[in-house]
């Protein structure tokens, strides 16, 4: 599958979709889920092109996880969990539902997840869960 650079990960790595953010540096973004399946639901994306994991080329890929762990550890610290569920979906059939290679960070136990992408979160609510991370880094 070819990457198509008007999905919504992409339109928010050029600023034209709002993002609550955690972290950014010149290769990777993480920001807050907006439809969690649990409370601090932290996305971690390369800035690279890639639709899939396979499709990211390995020094990407290195640098990404890197960063997850960093973002682990500051979700860890910051929100006082001391499970963290990490997902990386790749290809539709995975049930993967933006091209855009990425990686799940999800503070809960597996028990306790609620359905991907069902029901918008509450905004502020996230928002305040940033923070934490933020803090946190």
């Amino acid at each position: 599958m070819a990457y198509d650079n008007q999905n919504i990960f992409a339109r928010i790595l050029r600023g034209e979709l709002p993002a609550i953010k955690v972290y950014e540096d010149d290769q990777v973004l993480a920001f807050m889920d907006i439809m969690p399946q649990a409370d601090g639901h932290t996305l971690v994306i390369p800035k690279t092109a890639a639709v899939t994991l396979l499709d990211l080329p390995a020094e990407n890929a290195a640098y990404t996880i890197q960063i997850v762990q960093k973002i682990a550890r500051a979700m860890e610290k910051g929100l006082g969990v001391e499970g963290i569920v990490l997902m990386q979906l790749s290809g539709t059939a995975a049930g993967q539902t933006v091209p855009h290679v990425h990686f799940h960070l999800i503070p809960s136990s597996v028990h306790e997840l609620g359905k991907h992408a069902i029901q918008m979160g509450d905004q502020e609510k996230i928002a305040a869960l940033a923070e934490k991370i933020k803090a946190a880094l």
